[in-house]
């Protein structure tokens, strides 16, 4: 039986629970939510119609400091899911260290079927609606799958109406409107560097390696522009609407160029065309699910053919995924330790709100590789204590540092 995506996660932050020794009572306080939001969303439409869309947010623990999570405008959004992604979150704001919590959230939409003024009017409903459980040092929301720094000023905007002067209400704004220098490539940016630090664990250089990306929105589209520039090749590419292929390397800024015009990969010149599920079985060194979550079923995980799997996406991989990838050998690069540099640089512009002082976008990149860099070792160095796999040491160290603030903080 396939498990839901909350159960996933929760099979995932088992397997670390187990392996720390710690009894039942951990289980209980460290996967249960904290709170969880459900509100109706009623809108009028251009039309003068009338609208209803659910929204969501999950706030999971906050041991550590402020919720912190993302916002998906997608019409799967549902309960389970969200659950799992703000799961997910906790974990991975400990296994990188900032000092936040794990939330997350959203609204059961498709904002390709809504105008401008209908979006921006949707995403003010959700603020009125959460306001009162979100915040500075409350929960502090980003951006995630269909939303962007113009979502995030229209949250800002609406929360500082209510509350007052509060850029470090959510993360992932523009420059013009206090975000910051760096934000908008540092999920891809982080994902290079962790797989920088995989490939020198095991004796190998990032340049002359073969990557395909599935996804080419904010994480891949940087991802592979990061690559190129580090010598490595990108061999295949995929959307919503389908990928291309072309083994000797995709020119990406050509690349670029053709998808800001035609709004997709598919018909670039010189390459040949795939399906999102055969460019999952692309002959490459590092396969990049970077699109929705378990893509990598029991099935798909047989087909791969690379060397290593980097998790751009959150949960791209099913259990039973996961089990077929170990037992054939293909390293799993996790979503909580790859993925990790958007919810760094996030911390960086909440600092920086905070502060109400910018950094150089070099002072934001030094930071991110050094936060990155010391993850990683630290998530090698446990799976070599343990002799586990690189998820289960990232799910350890994650459990451990969010046990040792539950303990310091106390509970009755």
């Amino acid at each position: 039986m396939t498990l839901s995506a909350y159960e996933t996660t929760s099979y995932f932050v088992d397997r670390g629970l187990e392996a720390l020794k710690l009894d039942q009572r951990y289980r209980t306080l460290l996967l249960t939510a904290a709170r969880e939001v459900r509100v109706e969303l009623p809108i009028l439409l251009d039309d003068g119609s009338l609208a209803n869309f659910i929204g969501y947010r999950v706030q999971h623990d906050n041991s550590r400091g402020p919720f912190k999570g993302g916002l998906r405008f997608h019409p799967s959004v549902e309960i389970d899911e969200v659950r799992s992604l703000a799961s997910l979150m906790t974990w991975k704001t400990a296994v990188v260290g900032v000092p936040f919590g794990g939330a997350k959230g959203g609204i059961q939409c498709d904002p390709e079927k809504l105008s401008p003024r209908e979006l921006q009017r949707l995403t003010r409903r959700f603020v009125d609606a959460i306001g009162t459980v979100i915040g500075p040092h409350v929960d502090i929301p980003a951006p995630d799958v269909n939303t962007n720094a113009q979502v995030m000023s229209w949250i800002f905007d609406q929360y500082s109406r209510r509350f007052g002067f509060a850029p470090a209400v959510v993360t992932g704004k523009p420059l013009s409107l206090h975000g910051s220098a760096g934000r908008d490539a540092a999920t891809g940016r982080g994902c290079l560097i962790t797989m920088r630090q995989v490939l020198a664990a095991d004796g190998k250089k990032l340049a002359g390696q073969r990557f395909a990306i599935q996804g080419f929105g904010n994480v891949g589209s940087w991802l592979a522009r990061l690559l190129v520039s580090e010598g490595a090749r990108v061999v295949a590419v995929s959307d919503v609407k389908g990928g291309i292929f072309a083994g000797d390397g995709i020119d990406v800024l050509a690349l670029r160029r053709h998808v800001e015009q035609t709004r997709s990969v598919v018909g670039f010149e010189g390459a040949h065309a795939l399906t999102n599920d055969e460019l999952l079985g692309v002959e490459c060194d590092v396969l990049v699910p970077a699109a929705l979550g378990h893509v990598i079923d029991q099935t798909t995980a047989r087909n791969i053919q690379a060397h290593y799997v980097l998790e751009g996406a959150n949960s791209p991989c099913t259990m039973e995924g996961d089990a077929v990838l170990s037992d054939r050998g293909i390293v799993c690069v996790p979503d909580i330790l790859a993925n990790a540099g958007g919810v760094t640089v996030s911390y960086f512009e909440w600092t920086q709100n905070i502060q109400q002082h910018a950094w150089s976008e070099a002072q934001v990149n030094d930071e991110l590789e050094r936060h990155m860099v010391a993850a990683h070792a630290e998530v090698e160095r446990t799976r070599r204590e343990y002799r586990c796999s690189l998820r289960t040491a990232a799910f350890i160290v994650g459990i451990r540092r969010v046990k040792e603030a539950t303990d310091a903080r106390g509970f009755d």
